[in-house]
C-alpha cells in the first residue's frame, strides 16, 4: 500500500542547497531561461568548452573546460576529456551542495560528453543528482540521435534520476509557422518546468510543503522518470490541469502505474476543491503501490491559472524509447520510402504542457480520466546538422 505524506508549514525549507548546472550550448540556454523566469532558491552554474557561449551566460558561476575556447565540434569525446581535465575545479563548484540538477542537450559535443563526468563527481560527493536532458528532433539527423543515445546510456549510470525530454514530441505543441529558434526555446521551457516542479516544493513557501527528505525519497529510486506539467483555467481548471499533465506528449505510450514513487506539485491561487480534484485525478493514474508525496504552492499572481507538475520515478522505459526511436522513427513507412516521425498524442489544451505522474490524498476517489487526441503530421526527413551549411547559431546552440 502506498505511503501518502503531506506536511504543513515551511520548516527546514531553506536548508536544502540546490544547484542547477547547464552544460554545453543547450544547457547554458536552459539556465538563462530559468534565470529569466525567476526560478527561486537555487544557484546557477554554466559549463562549456565554448568561451563565447559562456560570455552570454547569466549564471552566477562560470566554468570553462578544456584547452581551447572554440567548443567541442560536436564530438562527445572532446567534451568528456575537457571535463576530465578540469575535474578538480568541479569539486570546488559542488562543495556544500545537497542536490544538483544537470541540464543539457544530448547529441552534441560538450553536453553529451561532459554531463556524465559531472554526474559522476556529484554522486561521488554524496549529492542527490538529477539529470533533465533533451533528445534531438528527428530533422537533426541519425548521427546526432545515435550520439544522444550513447550519451544517455553513459549519463544514466551516474545519476539518481534521469528525466528525458524528447524534442520531437514538442511538435504537437508548436504552432505552424513558429520560427526555428523559438521552437528550440520550447525545449528550454520544458527543462524549466521539470526543474521548477521539484525545486519549488522545497524552496518556495507553500500551504502544503515537502522537505528535502521527501524529494530525496522520490529522486533516489534510480532509473528513468516521467514528468508532466498541465496548465488550465476556468471552472474545471484543477481537473483539466491534472488531465493535461497526464496526457502530455511526454507521457505517451508509457504507463505510470509501475512507478515506485511520485512527487506532485499543485500550484496556483488554490481553493480546497482545486487541491482535492487535482489530487484525485493524479492518484487515479498512479494506483495504490507507490509512495506518493503531494505539495501545494499558493501563488496569488497566477489568478485563474492552476499548474500541476508530477514526477514519477523508479521504473525503466528507456530501452523501449530507444527501440522506438531507431526502429519506428527512422523506418521507411510508405511506398515512396519516405521516413515519418513518431506521432505522439496531442493535448486537449492550447497551452504547452509536460508529462505528469499521479498522486493521492487519503479518502479521495478519482472521478475523471485523462483524454488524449491523436494527430497526424507530415513526414519528416532527417537533416545532417554536422553540415556546416547549417547556420552557426543553430549548431552552437545544440552543441
Amino acid at each position: 500500500m502506498e505511503e501518502l505524506r503531506i506536511r504543513f508549514g515551511d520548516d527546514d525549507k531553506k536548508s536544502a542547497r540546490i544547484k542547477v548546472i547547464g552544460i554545453g550550448g543547450a544547457g547554458n540556454n536552459a539556465v538563462n531561461g530559468m534565470i529569466s523566469s525567476n526560478l527561486q532558491g537555487v544557484e546557477f552554474i554554466a559549463i562549456n568548452t565554448d568561451v563565447q557561449s559562456l560570455d552570454m551566460s547569466k549564471a552566477g558561476r562560470l566554468l570553462h573546460i578544456g584547452k581551447t575556447a572554440l567548443g567541442a565540434g560536436a564530438d562527445p569525446e572532446v567534451g568528456r576529456q575537457a571535463m576530465e581535465e578540469d575535474r578538480d575545479k568541479l569539486y570546488d563548484f559542488l562543495m556544500d551542495t545537497d542536490m544538483v540538477f544537470i541540464a543539457a542537450g544530448m547529441g552534441g559535443g560538450t553536453g553529451t560528453g561532459a554531463s556524465p563526468v559531472v554526474a559522476q563527481v556529484a554522486r561521488d560527493m554524496g549529492i542527490l543528482t538529477v539529470a533533465v536532458v533533451t533528445k534531438p528532433f528527428l530533422f537533426e539527423g541519425r548521427q546526432r540521435m545515435m550520439r544522444a543515445e550513447e550519451g544517455l546510456n553513459s549519463l544514466k549510470e551516474h545519476v539518481d534520476t534521469l528525466i528525458l525530454i524528447p524534442n520531437q514530441r514538442l511538435v504537437t505543441i508548436i504552432e505552424k509557422g513558429t520560427p526555428l529558434p523559438e521552437a528550440f526555446s520550447k525545449a528550454d521551457e520544458v527543462l524549466l518546468q521539470a526543474t521548477r516542479g521539484i525545486s519549488d516544493l522545497i524552496m518556495v513557501p507553500g500551504l502544503i510543503n515537502l522537505d528535502f527528505a521527501d524529494v530525496k525519497t522520490v529522486m533516489s529510486q534510480g532509473g528513468d522518470a516521467l514528468m508532466g506539467v498541465g496548465v488550465a483555467y476556468g471552472d474545471n481548471r484543477a481537473i483539466e490541469a491534472a488531465q493535461h499533465a497526464i496526457a502530455s506528449p511526454f507521457m505517451e505510450d508509457v504507463s505510470i502505474k509501475g512507478a515506485k514513487a511520485v512527487l506532485a506539485n499543485i500550484s496556483g491561487n488554490l481553493s480546497f476543491d482545486d487541491y482535492n480534484e487535482a489530487s484525485n485525478v493524479v492518484y487515479d493514474a498512479v494506483g495504490d503501490d507507490a509512495n506518493i508525496f503531494v505539495g501545494a504552492v499558493i501563488d496569488q499572481t497566477m489568478e485563474d491559472e492552476v499548474r500541476v507538475t508530477v514526477i514519477a520515478t523508479g521504473f525503466n522505459h528507456h530501452e523501449e524509447e530507444k527501440k522506438r526511436d531507431f526502429n519506428q522513427e527512422y523506418k521507411p513507412l510508405d511506398e515512396n520510402n519516405r521516413r515519418v516521425a513518431y506521432r505522439p498524442q496531442r493535448l486537449v489544451t492550447e497551452r504547452p504542457t509536460v508529462q505528469i505522474p499521479s498522486l493521492k490524498a487519503e479518502g479521495m476517489n478519482a472521478t475523471t480520466s485523462a483524454k488524449k487526441l491523436s494527430i497526424e503530421r507530415p513526414a519528416v526527413s532527417p537533416i545532417n546538422l554536422d553540415d556546416h551549411n547549417i547556420p552557426a547559431f543553430l549548431r552552437k546552440q545544440m552543441d
